[in-house]
């Protein structure tokens, strides 16, 4: 379960530190004209991916429920762009939405499937 946490900041932390240091004409090129869009998306992927690491030491029930409502909502949000921008959208630029898509969903699943139940004496 830990592996779930840990992986999942290892795919957020790099991703919150290239967009939030997006040099300026890079943002140019990509087509991101305000750069205080990716700026603000880049801090918010880099503290979920610092809370994972900090959430990966002592995992339990509403932590799991967060990682996995965290990682499916993003896998919802990049899954229909990839497969609707088919034809306008670079295959590589696809494929690691597919692949990235694909790496959340299961980690999300893996959490899901490991946390271990807690049941009470009577």
């Amino acid at each position: 379960m830990r592996a779930s946490f840990w992986l999942t900041a290892l795919l957020f932390i790099p991703l919150g530190l290239v967009l939030y240091f997006l040099p300026p004409a890079l943002a140019a090129t990509l087509g991101v004209s305000p750069l205080w869009l990716p700026r603000v998306a880049g801090g918010v992927l880099l503290a979920w991916g610092a809370f994972q690491v900090a959430a990966g030491v002592a995992p339990d029930g509403v932590k799991v429920g967060g990682l996995a409502g965290g990682n499916l909502l993003t896998a919802a949000a990049l899954l229909p762009a990839a497969l609707r921008q088919a034809d306008v959208m670079p295959s590589g630029l696809r494929t690691l939405l597919l692949v990235l898509s694909g790496a959340l969903l299961l980690l999300a699943v893996a959490a899901m499937l490991t946390l271990p139940t807690t049941r009470g004496r009577l």
